[in-house]
């Protein structure tokens, strides 16, 4: 199967750079070009939650969600300038390569942005969440296995030194 459009998805774990690497060595193989994509989570929580009645209130809600936006502004920043760092290393390698950073949910995010760009195969990693952490911590490759609209390659755990490849499990929707 030929993959001209990889999506990869990353994040700023460890294993960002295993699932980078993975993605890059597909990509140069096949010719492809590569979608490198960060998402940033909105955290209800840092909204500051409901305000009742006085105008003290309503004042410290617009303090606290001006100060949401203005960490989100900065993360964003930082994680584009983090995003352009892999582009370079890719384009040096003669793959075309793009970026994209936004704000929201990841696993809605991932799938939304595949079917837009037109992605042949979406790359991510797992965090090896099992059972009732899975559950409470919800799972992005899980999702993204059940809702991409193309082919997804979940890059598994981080290589130990001695390893030269990390195991993968491949999973192919052939929606028509």
């Amino acid at each position: 199967m030929l993959f001209k459009k990889i999506l990869v998805a990353i994040d700023r774990s460890p294993q960002s750079q295993v699932i980078f690497e993975q993605a890059l060595e597909l990509a140069q193989k096949q010719g492809s070009g590569l979608m490198l994509f960060h998402c940033l989570k909105w955290e209800a929580e840092a909204q500051g939650g409901p305000f009742i009645g006085t105008l003290a209130d309503v004042g410290m809600y617009g303090s606290l969600h001006r100060l949401q936006r203005e960490r989100l502004q900065n993360e964003s920043e930082d994680a584009r300038n983090w995003l352009r760092d892999y582009v370079k290393q890719a384009t040096s390698k003669g793959v075309p390569t793009e970026f994209d950073c936004k704000i929201g949910s990841p696993n809605l995010q991932i799938c939304d942005l595949a079917k837009a760009w037109g992605a042949d195969l979406i790359v991510l990693g797992r965090r090896g969440h099992k059972g009732l952490s899975e559950i409470l911590l919800g799972s992005v490759s899980n999702y993204v296995l059940h809702h991409a609209p193309c082919s997804v390659l979940v890059v598994q755990g981080i290589t130990p030194p001695n390893v030269d490849m990390p195991a993968v499990a491949v999973h192919v929707n052939r929606k028509g």
